[in-house]
Protein backbone atom coordinates (compact mmCIF):
# COMPACT_ATOMS: atom_id res chain seq x y z
CA UNK A 1 0.00 0.00 0.00
CA UNK A 2 1.50 3.30 -1.18
CA UNK A 3 1.41 6.38 1.09
CA UNK A 4 2.49 9.91 0.18
CA UNK A 5 3.25 12.79 2.59
CA UNK A 6 3.27 16.35 1.21
CA UNK A 7 3.29 19.84 2.70
CA UNK A 8 2.65 23.29 1.30
CA UNK A 9 2.25 26.92 2.38
CA UNK A 10 0.28 29.99 1.42
CA UNK A 11 0.91 33.20 3.39
CA UNK A 12 0.74 32.07 7.04
CA UNK A 13 -1.23 28.87 6.35
CA UNK A 14 0.61 25.55 6.41
CA UNK A 15 -1.04 22.36 5.16
CA UNK A 16 0.24 18.79 5.49
CA UNK A 17 -1.41 15.99 3.56
CA UNK A 18 -1.21 12.22 3.74
CA UNK A 19 -2.53 10.40 0.69
CA UNK A 20 -3.07 6.64 0.72
CA UNK A 21 -4.97 4.07 -1.28
CA UNK A 22 -8.61 3.89 -0.20
CA UNK A 23 -12.24 4.66 -1.02
CA UNK A 24 -12.07 8.37 -1.92
CA UNK A 25 -12.51 9.94 1.52
CA UNK A 26 -11.13 13.48 1.90
CA UNK A 27 -10.74 14.81 5.45
CA UNK A 28 -9.53 18.26 6.48
CA UNK A 29 -8.57 18.56 10.17
CA UNK A 30 -10.52 15.31 10.80
CA UNK A 31 -13.62 16.86 9.19
CA UNK A 32 -15.21 15.55 6.01
CA UNK A 33 -14.72 17.79 2.95
CA UNK A 34 -18.50 18.20 2.55
CA UNK A 35 -18.77 19.85 5.99
CA UNK A 36 -15.65 22.01 5.57
CA UNK A 37 -15.78 25.84 5.77
CA UNK A 38 -17.15 28.33 3.25
CA UNK A 39 -18.51 27.10 -0.09
CA UNK A 40 -15.75 28.89 -2.04
CA UNK A 41 -13.05 27.13 0.00
CA UNK A 42 -14.72 23.79 -0.65
CA UNK A 43 -14.81 24.49 -4.40
CA UNK A 44 -11.12 25.52 -4.37
CA UNK A 45 -10.16 22.25 -2.68
CA UNK A 46 -12.20 20.24 -5.20
CA UNK A 47 -10.41 21.74 -8.24
CA UNK A 48 -7.43 19.34 -8.31
CA UNK A 49 -9.78 16.44 -7.49
CA UNK A 50 -11.94 17.22 -10.52
CA UNK A 51 -8.91 17.51 -12.80
CA UNK A 52 -7.55 14.17 -11.58
CA UNK A 53 -10.92 12.39 -11.64
CA UNK A 54 -9.30 9.03 -12.53
CA UNK A 55 -7.70 8.86 -9.04
CA UNK A 56 -10.35 10.46 -6.83
CA UNK A 57 -12.27 7.28 -5.99
CA UNK A 58 -9.11 5.27 -5.33
CA UNK A 59 -7.35 7.42 -2.71
CA UNK A 60 -8.00 8.74 0.79
CA UNK A 61 -6.58 12.18 1.58
CA UNK A 62 -6.03 13.39 5.14
CA UNK A 63 -5.10 17.07 5.43
CA UNK A 64 -4.03 18.96 8.54
CA UNK A 65 -4.00 22.74 8.08
CA UNK A 66 -3.24 25.56 10.53
CA UNK A 67 -2.52 29.29 10.52
CA UNK A 68 -3.69 32.06 8.22
CA UNK A 69 -7.24 32.82 7.17
CA UNK A 70 -9.78 30.53 5.53
CA UNK A 71 -8.79 31.63 2.01
CA UNK A 72 -5.06 31.04 2.41
CA UNK A 73 -5.83 27.74 4.16
CA UNK A 74 -7.94 26.70 1.16
CA UNK A 75 -5.07 27.69 -1.17
CA UNK A 76 -2.59 25.66 0.89
CA UNK A 77 -4.92 22.62 0.92
CA UNK A 78 -5.42 22.91 -2.84
CA UNK A 79 -1.63 22.98 -3.29
CA UNK A 80 -0.92 19.89 -1.17
CA UNK A 81 -3.79 17.87 -2.65
CA UNK A 82 -2.52 18.53 -6.19
CA UNK A 83 1.09 17.79 -5.23
CA UNK A 84 0.09 14.58 -3.46
CA UNK A 85 -1.94 13.37 -6.46
CA UNK A 86 0.97 14.02 -8.84
CA UNK A 87 3.46 12.27 -6.53
CA UNK A 88 1.11 9.33 -5.97
CA UNK A 89 0.37 8.81 -9.68
CA UNK A 90 3.87 9.52 -10.95
CA UNK A 91 2.18 10.75 -14.12
CA UNK A 92 3.86 13.46 -16.21
CA UNK A 93 0.56 13.98 -18.06
CA UNK A 94 -1.29 14.80 -14.81
CA UNK A 95 1.48 17.19 -13.76
CA UNK A 96 1.26 18.96 -17.13
CA UNK A 97 -2.54 19.07 -16.86
CA UNK A 98 -2.28 20.83 -13.49
CA UNK A 99 0.37 23.27 -14.78
CA UNK A 100 -1.72 24.12 -17.85
CA UNK A 101 -4.84 24.67 -15.75
CA UNK A 102 -3.23 26.77 -13.00
CA UNK A 103 0.46 26.88 -12.13
CA UNK A 104 -0.36 27.57 -8.46
CA UNK A 105 -1.74 24.04 -8.12
CA UNK A 106 1.86 22.76 -7.97
CA UNK A 107 4.05 25.83 -7.41
CA UNK A 108 3.57 27.71 -4.15
CA UNK A 109 3.18 31.48 -4.03
CA UNK A 110 6.32 32.83 -2.34
CA UNK A 111 4.93 36.29 -1.52
CA UNK A 112 4.89 37.03 2.19
CA UNK A 113 3.81 40.01 4.29
CA UNK A 114 6.51 42.64 4.74
CA UNK A 115 7.66 43.15 8.32
CA UNK A 116 7.24 46.47 10.12
CA UNK A 117 10.31 48.69 10.21
CA UNK A 118 11.83 49.81 13.53
CA UNK A 119 9.98 52.75 15.14
CA UNK A 120 7.19 52.58 12.56
CA UNK A 121 3.67 51.32 12.85
CA UNK A 122 3.42 49.86 9.35
CA UNK A 123 5.82 48.31 6.83
CA UNK A 124 5.69 51.19 4.34
CA UNK A 125 4.21 54.25 6.09
CA UNK A 126 6.95 56.43 7.58
CA UNK A 127 6.55 58.45 10.78
CA UNK A 128 5.16 61.90 10.12
CA UNK A 129 7.31 64.89 10.97
CA UNK A 130 5.94 68.26 12.08
CA UNK A 131 9.11 70.42 12.44
CA UNK A 132 7.24 72.61 14.93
Amino acid sequence: MKTVHVSGKRKRAIARATLSEGKGIIRINSMNLETYGPELAKMMVKEPLMLAHEFTGKVDIDVFVQGGGWHSQADAIRLVVARALVEFSGSKALKQKFLDYDRHLLVSDIRRAERSKPNDSKPRAARQKSYR
